[in-house]
């Protein structure tokens, strides 16, 4: 991934290597790459990763103070430093769930705390919803609800926004199959035509990643042109959107209920455009509880300076407190 602006550099903590990594035989033909950063005795918290299909980098570790956290970064199925690279089948929300309860298990730690942006968002959402016992708290990025709604406006309603970016995407494949841009990407990007599918692959990733910053970042777009991120990324997301849809549909709002009590913090940029604000308010009108701020001047990145700003402060709270709510929400759940 790029390098993170100088802005960026002096909210994130310090850079830091990992102490270990390691690789885990999952379903299937799958290998999933792990790695632990910061100390062996510090507050062990898991980094749930966007895309589907993006992995892990370098800069993710530093939301993290190395002197205070023990944190296990995982790249998914099929994702970053993960193998078969790119690989579908055998790939789940459920999946990737019983991925992090493994992991936790043989590394030994009883609970942890949950950091997750984007899809990040949705699956740590997820896990803390199928396994409440095991996590002491959320801190969430870039709200993403997985509805149909969610999916409409990534395929079609970003248009509104950014019209020449969708005309790109959607012009890339013919006019007569435009009525239904997934299932049409779907063929290509699962076609025995390896370069014709890794160059949709491309046209799809490049249409995320130039949506993600408020203001245009040639840097960090280029990253999502990049064959093995693009390649991951279209066809993880692809087949998350078109084959491992939520029943129902509003899954994780309805399953609030059995995480109200847990201590919670999400940031959403008020311009995001890949994952509308609307899903973070929608979450915070059903769990009032949960503490939630609006970054007025960022887009969807982690790397925009506000968001990154508060995703370091609850993880220093967490340090402090065991809690990333700020204390003055008025939130006590």
């Amino acid at each position: 991934m790029a390098a993170v602006s100088p802005e960026v550099d002096r909210v994130l903590h310090r850079p830091h290597e990992p102490l270990r990594t390691g690789r885990m035989q999952v379903g299937g033909n799958h290998e999933v790459y792990w790695e632990e950063c910061g100390r062996a005795d510090g507050v062990p918290v898991l980094f749930v990763h966007g895309g589907p299909g993006a992995g892990c980098s370098e800069a993710d570790r530093r939301f993290f103070d190395p002197d205070r956290f023990r944190v296990i970064l995982v790249d998914q199925r099929g994702c970053g430093r993960s193998t078969p690279h790119g690989e579908i089948a055998d790939n789940t929300t459920d999946d990737l769930v019983a991925d992090f309860e493994r992991l936790r298990e043989e590394l030994g730690i009883d609970t942890w705390h949950v950091f997750g942006g984007s899809w990040g968002s949705t699956l740590g959402l997820y896990y803390a919803i199928r396994h409440p016992d095991r996590c002491r708290s959320l801190v969430l990025r870039g709200i993403w609800l997985f509805r149909q709604w969610d999916l409409d406006w990534w395929l079609e309603g970003m248009r509104a926004i950014q019209p020449e970016r969708w005309r790109t995407f959607a012009e890339h494949i013919p006019a007569e199959e435009r009525g239904d841009l997934l299932e049409a990407y779907w063929r290509r990007l699962t076609s025995e035509d390896r370069d014709a599918a890794l160059e949709s692959a491309r046209v799809w990733s490049v249409y995320e990643g130039a949506s993600c910053t408020l203001l245009p970042n040639a840097a960090f777009t280029a990253d999502f042109a990049e064959d093995s991120m693009a390649w991951a990324l279209a066809r993880l997301e692809a087949h998350y959107f078109r084959n491992q849809r939520f029943t129902p549909d509003d899954l994780l709002l309805q399953g609030v209920e059995r995480i109200r009590s847990m201590p919670t913090f999400f940031v959403h940029g008020r311009y995001d455009v890949v994952c509308p604000i609307e899903g973070a308010e929608a979450l915070h009108r059903a769990w009032p509880e949960a503490d939630y701020a609006i970054v007025d001047d960022a887009g969807h990145s982690s790397r925009e300076p506000g968001i990154a700003r508060h995703l370091v402060a609850a993880c220093d709270r967490i340090a402090a407190t065991g809690d990333p709510r700020r204390a003055d929400a008025g939130t006590g759940a």
